[in-house]
């Protein structure tokens, strides 16, 4: 892909709105997961790798724990997976992904923050063409003959891989996610897991001027507000 992963998340201070929002959105997250399948992380591979990351992004156990549960005890909660696409500023394209009980709440505020920064939210497809949905790795102090190694042994197919400093990055297919975070625990069982995600990779980068750049970053912290939004791409460097 040309260079190195970059994590295109915006950084808020933890304030306890903050907090608040990446609790709701990680029990979200593993109510649906959990009750979706088995409530146990050790026989639900998506409710393990939920949990994995919010235990990385400091979310509470209870937290977790009373998600599961609600899952577990038969909750008539039910939660809709849905995807926007749309252009923002400079022709730039950005996918959202949201968890919602109420489709039409959603839709409404996802275009307003659309509508409110000149931008244009797409029919479904408009830009997901230009991405590719990807598991993503970047570990520390592993060599590419490690990796290679590890490839090779464990049969693993990794669509790309890139070196920066002391980190390795490593693409591959999102029904591989398991197999290769498995195999590098295995090689290593200390590893460190900079970055742990199922992400969407545009097959091209775009680079904003500072106007357009002011305008996607006001986009983008409209969205990330919304309660219903879990994850934001876009293909700006």
């Amino acid at each position: 892909m040309g260079r190195a992963f970059e994590v295109r998340k915006y950084a808020k201070e933890k304030t306890a709105a903050a907090k608040t929002k990446v609790y709701s959105k990680y029990g979200k997250e593993i109510y649906v997961a959990a009750k979706n399948g088995q409530p146990d992380p050790e026989l639900n591979q998506e409710l393990k790798r939920v949990i994995e990351r919010a235990k990385k992004d400091q979310v509470p156990n209870d937290i977790i724990n009373r998600a599961i549960e609600k899952a577990a005890g038969g909750s008539e909660e039910n939660y809709t997976q849905v995807r926007y696409e749309g252009f923002g500023p400079g022709n730039s394209m950005i996918i959202v992904e949201c968890l919602t009980d109420n489709v039409n709440r959603t839709y409404s505020e996802v275009r307003n923050c659309f509508t409110k920064t000149n931008s244009k939210l797409g029919v479904s497809g408009s830009v997901l063409h230009m991405f590719s949905h990807q598991a993503v790795f970047v570990v520390k102090d592993l060599t590419e003959d490690d990796i290679l190694l590890i490839a090779v042994e464990d049969d693993l197919d990794i669509l790309d891989l890139e070196f920066e400093g002391d980190e390795a990055t490593i693409y591959t297919d999102v029904t591989n996610y398991a197999k290769v975070k498995a195999s590098l625990q295995n090689f290593k069982e200390d590893i460190e897991f900079v970055i742990d995600e199922i992400t969407w990779i545009p097959f091209t980068y775009l680079k904003l001027n500072a106007e357009d750049q002011e305008v996607f970053d006001k986009l983008a912290a409209m969205l990330e507000d919304l309660d219903d939004v879990q994850s934001i791409s876009h293909n700006l460097e």
